[in-house]
């Protein structure tokens, strides 16, 4: 069922032609808020990429979006190709380019979607950067008595890897999110999904030394209750989780293209290396769909191959 139109008082009204599209914009984010229901982050998203296509159009001064034909649609894809954009980046874009156009059609400005006509980039050819299990554990141990809150940093990057959560998740866990006791940890996901995941011995030790030794004094003036927070008392952001694992990717050593991504590919690939099956690394990752988790299939034959190369007489 597509989703109700918006009544006429709970938004300016919409002009019509080419002011009309200058409205666009804010109107479809308030649609996707107020109507959709979003996340605050899906939101973002779905703005940022619409607002690269709006100025990307005004920049080709390609007039009304009634006019434009599907053929402007692939040149912008290729453009977003030509700038380096990663095939699954590419993919999100034209997601939230239909979605932006349905809600043309549904405020009437459109008769119809020509961008629907346009399939997603093969994302099977995308395979994830994955560590090895020892580098993982030198990332782990990376942290050290230079750094500034090292309980913290071990702790967050303890954490990434033995949940395969998102910086997002993480970033957003509270001190009530997690059981080191029971030792799991509950992640609210997309969706506002919630998920329960466990805790390694690692990452509860790490967290037990953390919340006893740096914590205290992090948090005396604020009070705030976030997991994981930073000089001032408040909540990490999703930027300094990516800045603080690149950070120490790049001590040891493991070369450019390390995120907090990263730890999680190599959580679902390690964990499908020890034999879990996919359904249930489906769960513990919060994917909507199987076919999210099963590029993780690729990649481990794709290192299975890799050994068999290497070692194989025959190879």
């Amino acid at each position: 069922m597509p989703p109700r139109r918006r009544p006429v008082s709970d938004s300016p009204a919409m002009p019509r032609g080419e002011e009309a599209q200058g409205d666009s914009l804010q109107n479809f984010v308030f649609y996707l808020e107020r109507e959709c229901g979003m996340s605050g982050n899906t939101v973002s998203a779905y703005r940022t990429d619409t607002k690269r296509f709006l100025e990307w159009h005004r920049l080709n001064k390609l007039g009304l979006f009634s006019q434009l034909p599907l053929s402007a649609f692939r040149d912008y894809l290729k453009y977003l190709h030509e700038q380096n954009f990663a095939t699954t980046t590419i993919a999100r874009h034209l997601v939230s380019l239909k979605m932006f156009f349905r809600y043309l059609v549904l405020e009437g400005q459109l008769t119809e979607s020509v961008v629907d006509l346009l399939n997603s980039p093969k994302l099977w050819q995308y395979l994830p950067k994955v560590l090895s299990p020892e580098k993982v554990d030198e990332l782990l141990s990376a942290p050290g008595p230079t750094d500034r809150f090292p309980l913290r940093d071990r702790a967050l990057l303890c954490l990434l890897y033995a949940t395969g959560c998102r910086a997002s998740e993480v970033a957003s866990l509270h001190l009530n999110s997690i059981s080191l006791e029971e030792g799991f940890c509950r992640v609210i996901g997309k969706g506002d999904k919630e998920r329960l995941v466990s805790l390694n011995g690692v990452a509860r030790a790490a967290l037990e030394a953390y919340l006893e030794h740096e914590r205290p004094l992090l948090t005396t003036k604020s009070g705030s209750q976030v997991l994981l927070v930073n000089r001032s008392g408040r909540g990490l952001s999703r930027i300094v989780i990516w800045k603080l694992v690149t950070k120490y990717a790049q001590r040891i050593g493991c070369g450019e293209g390390v995120s907090p991504h990263t730890l999680r590919h190599s959580f679902a690939t390690h964990m499908l290396a020890g034999g879990a099956e996919i359904r249930a690394l489906q769960e513990l990752m919060g994917h909507a769909s199987i076919r999210t988790t099963q590029i993780y299939t690729h990649v481990e034959n794709s290192r299975l191959k890799a050994i068999h190369k290497k070692f194989h007489p025959r190879g």
